[in-house]
């Protein structure tokens, strides 16, 4: 995963953690829960750069079996 892609997460997340926290204050239950879907999106995307992290890895140690 690149650090531009973890800082777009970590962006995208706290945007929605304010979100949610702007919808509790203005008793905005639409923008609370936009909010919280902001940051499970965040959170999905998170999960699949570090999924595809560690199926590079994976296929970096296979390759470096045969080469042995």
């Amino acid at each position: 995963m690149s650090g531009a892609d973890d800082m777009k997460n970590s962006a995208e997340k706290l945007g929605g953690k304010v979100k949610e926290g702007f919808g509790k204050l203005t008793d905005n239950e639409k923008l609370e829960t936009e909010g919280q879907a902001d940051q499970v999106k965040a959170d999905a995307k998170q999960a699949g750069e570090n999924v595809k992290d560690a199926a590079g890895k994976a296929g970096d140690s296979v390759r470096d079996a045969f080469d042995r």
